[in-house]
């Protein structure tokens, strides 16, 4: 399990337009990484439309968002369009960014098990080591609390 401290794990998977992304791409910005179980779900939704209207205040804080999950590109591209987020959202179908931060999980719904992402936000600072770890999010006021995080760490200050 990550832990605050840790380097966050590299990663290069590709974006909703099919454009390769890697963390090592975004050094000298702080970065928000949040996973969530599925594009264009009740909850996930209300977590990814919050980053939307928050967008504009993790930038001034040199932070960059990025919504990820184990859906297509093109599951990711229509999710973007239908809510019109201007951050990347990437695609980790083969779940190997989920695996290496530990949020792929088994879980349980109406008695049946199976394996999924855990709804999880990963902050990275600039130098790549994570900041913050938010476990369990609840969608409601998610992102508020996330840029509160920054905002009291000082931001993303390498690049500024």
């Amino acid at each position: 399990m990550l832990n605050v401290g840790d380097n966050a794990p590299e990663f290069n998977v590709p974006d909703q337009s099919g454009n390769p992304v890697t963390l090592s791409g975004l050094r000298g910005k702080a970065v928000v990484l949040f996973f969530y179980p599925k594009a264009d779900t009740p909850g996930c939704t209300v977590e990814a439309c919050a980053f939307r209207d928050s967008q504009t205040h993790f930038e001034t804080e040199n932070a960059v968002l990025l919504g990820i999950s184990g859906d297509s590109s093109d599951a990711q591209a229509k999710f973007a369009d239908k809510f019109g987020f201007k951050y990347p959202l990437l695609a980790d179908t083969e779940h190997s960014v989920a695996e290496a931060y530990g949020v792929w999980v088994e879980k349980s719904m109406y008695g049946k098990t199976y394996m999924g992402i855990d709804r999880t936000t990963f902050v990275i600072d600039p130098n790549g080591k994570l900041s913050h770890i938010f476990r369990k999010v609840k969608p409601e006021g998610h992102a508020d609390e996330v840029l509160a995080a920054i905002r009291e760490a000082g931001g993303g200050e390498a690049g500024k």
